[in-house]
């Protein structure tokens, strides 16, 4: 993409309602713009990125054996009264009426509306285990929004719903998510720590989140540091060996690591003083096993193999997408601006023509925007008439992983300047080095 053809509305001073990084250069680098509070528009750089992510986490979910469908985000409150929410939920349910007068809302999750999709046409044990996800818009009446998208009042959120015979299998299905998010999470470059959690309004038996540390983060954590230093697992995996699964998951839930709705003092002691990590943290995802819950209120039932009709047992599961850029900008920056891990960065490299009157400038530039295209390698090309530093300030707050900058100085030598944004390391390279390396590290990303 020419930035002179692209949308990209870039702000010279930090916005005074912005008071965190991801806000703030979010702001600054035309990702969003405030509709009313709490309410984004996602302009074409925020929602590249936004995308980057749904993408990996459908092919996260996909691999794990998980059915992807859509359902709407306004629905009926009948269903919500059926299952006993409607009235327990709060004021962040947006209830609203048709001009029939009918009750409807706003779906803040969907435990009730998928309960219903499964009880209409699941009937036999044969069927199960089934789990269905979306990834949808969602929508919660916060009081004070605050943070930009980190908490916003609608906000776009994977949640996926699994029903299982018995309990046993629902713990299985438990497990295949907690691997899967450690998967997602560590794709697009983040650290997240898996910690026990309330249930809140969901409810149910047991709760894990998934917290990114950050200064900045709303949490208060407790964990042991080992967790910083377990590796999540490269390359293929089947999901469906249960007894690995739940090894992994019983790797990295021994260790002590607790939000502070759930932390224990006392056993936190028991964890040697050199290891005890006490820190602020975002939440970027949850999961919940509840049980029969839902299936029992709505009934929700499949005939066993002895013939009775049973509850089936479920459990939910969510990922914060749109939480999740901001959660990645607060990991990853620096005093100029966002540093984006390769498999999220709304374009690969940016490159910059430091004269665009020079012709031999124009010309290199072009064919490295023409080959590194065809190679399937997002180029934004800055081929605009703005001074060099100006051009540099703005590709370092966008932030994109590499750097290619083209002067009539350096083609004198026969090299091109190739930074890495991440250590800012810069090397000069020939034309055909530049294009090999961006071309082999790209592809590197891609086969990930």
């Amino acid at each position: 993409m020419k930035l002179s053809q692209y949308f990209l509305p870039v702000l010279k001073e930090v916005p005074a309602e912005a008071n965190i990084v991801s806000h703030q250069m979010m702001l600054r680098c035309g990702m969003i713009k405030q509709t009313t509070a709490g309410i984004y528009s996602w302009l074409p750089l925020g929602f590249k990125v936004l995308k980057k992510i749904e993408d990996i986490v459908h092919d996260e979910q996909i691999k794990a054996g998980h059915i992807p469908m859509l359902m709407p985000t306004i629905q009926p409150a009948e269903l919500w009264q059926e299952s006993g929410r409607y009235d327990d939920y709060g004021k962040e349910m947006l209830r609203i009426k048709d001009r029939q007068d009918r009750n409807y809302l706003y779906g803040p999750t969907n435990e009730e509306l998928i309960t219903d999709i499964f009880r209409s046409n699941v009937s036999s044990y044969r069927d199960l285990p089934l789990t269905l996800y979306h990834i949808q818009w969602k929508f919660r009446d916060e009081l004070r929004p605050r943070f930009g998208v980190m908490r916003g009042r609608e906000f776009y959120m994977k949640d996926g719903y699994n029903f299982d015979l018995t309990e046993k299998e629902a713990i299985n299905a438990y497990n295949r998510h907690f691997v899967s998010y450690l998967r997602t999470f560590n794709r697009m470059g983040l650290q997240a720590i898996p910690m026990r959690a309330e249930t809140g309004p969901i409810g149910g038996n047991y709760s894990h989140e998934f917290l990114v540390l950050a200064n900045t983060g709303e949490s208060t954590v407790f964990f042991d540091k080992s967790l910083l230093d377990m590796d999540t697992g490269q390359g293929e995996l089947d999901y469906h060996q249960n007894m690995v699964i739940g090894q992994i998951v019983e790797r990295f839930t021994t260790p002590y690591a607790r939000t502070e709705d759930t932390h224990d003092a006392n056993l936190f002691l028991e964890v040697p003083e050199e290891d005890r990590i006490e820190s602020k943290a975002i939440e970027v995802g949850q999961i919940f096993y509840f049980g029969t819950k839902y299936s029992e209120a709505m009934k929700a039932f499949v005939v066993n193999p002895d013939g009775k009709k049973v509850p089936v047992h479920m459990g939910s599961h969510g990922i914060g997408v749109s939480r999740l850029v901001g959660a990645i900008i607060e990991a990853s920056h620096d005093e100029k601006g966002i540093i984006w891990p390769e498999p999220v960065a709304p374009f690969f490299a940016g490159l910059i023509n430091l004269n665009y009157k020079d012709e031999e400038c124009v010309r290199v530039c072009d064919e490295i925007y023409e080959k590194l295209g065809s190679n399937g390698v997002e180029i934004l090309y800055d081929d605009t008439d703005e001074r060099p530093g100006v051009k540099f300030a703005k590709m370092d707050l966008i932030g994109l992983p590499w750097q290619i900058v083209v002067g009539p100085k350096g083609l004198r030598e026969g090299k091109i300047e190739l930074v890495y944004r991440r250590t800012g390391k810069a090397t000069l390279l020939t034309l055909e080095k530049v294009l090999e390396n961006l071309s082999n590290a790209h592809k590197k990303i891609a086969e990930a």
